[in-house]
């Protein structure tokens, strides 16, 4: 894999479903991707999905690894605190960054250049990389203060994309919503797919 990696970061907003998704698109499409897990987006992982994760990166690795039948060194889990993850330095940035899905406290703490942990941190080195920069932001309603962090943000290129599906490919189940928002992930990341028909195109689903 030659390919720059693609950093998925997943916070504690409700919706663990759509970055768990978006992680096994990624790594069926053969894309290297670093992942780093909030304890809160932990905590709903274990509360929304059947998953049960191990609690340390290395250990959460192997799991997922397994679980999606990647291969060796395609996935590395990095912890809140590992400094020393290629993802700190501008030196080793990835070639995209997505939270997914995102909370409005790290909209604001991104906003703000905080970087508090190493998620915050690798969203402040695609900033100053000039890299793309996607949050699947899920929260409602927005307050004055989250359209103005997620405006900020915007007006420096950041792609704000709220978990807000559509409905005009009529789907059939809670998958179907979640692949119409990873499958427009995936198009900004320039990932190819085939979750969705495309608009004015071909008529039936087709799932990865």
């Amino acid at each position: 894999m030659n390919r720059k990696p693609i950093a998925l970061a997943m916070t504690g907003a409700s919706g663990a479903v759509y970055g768990l998704r978006l992680l096994e698109c990624l790594l069926q499409a053969g894309e290297p991707v670093y992942l780093m897990l909030s304890q809160p987006g932990q905590i709903v992982i274990g509360m929304e999905t059947d998953l049960k994760l191990p609690a340390r990166p290395k250990e959460i690795e192997d799991f997922l690894s397994q679980h999606y039948k990647a291969p060796a060194g395609q996935l590395r889990v990095f912890g809140r605190d590992q400094w020393t993850a290629p993802v700190a330095s501008g030196s080793h940035a990835p070639r995209a960054m997505v939270v997914c899905p995102c909370t409005s406290g790290t909209l604001a703490s991104i906003a703000n250049g905080a970087s508090k942990d190493l998620l915050e941190r690798a969203a402040d080195v695609v900033l100053k990389e000039q890299r793309k920069l996607i949050l699947v932001l899920r929260e409602t309603p927005l307050s004055a203060i989250h359209l103005e962090n997620a405006l900020k943000l915007a007006r420096l290129g950041v792609t704000i994309m709220p978990a807000c599906p559509g409905f005009y490919n009529q789907p059939q189940s809670v998958n179907d919503l979640v692949d119409f928002m990873v499958a427009r992930v995936l198009d900004h990341l320039d990932v190819e797919h085939r979750l969705i028909p495309r608009w004015g195109g071909e008529t039936e689903t087709h799932l990865a």
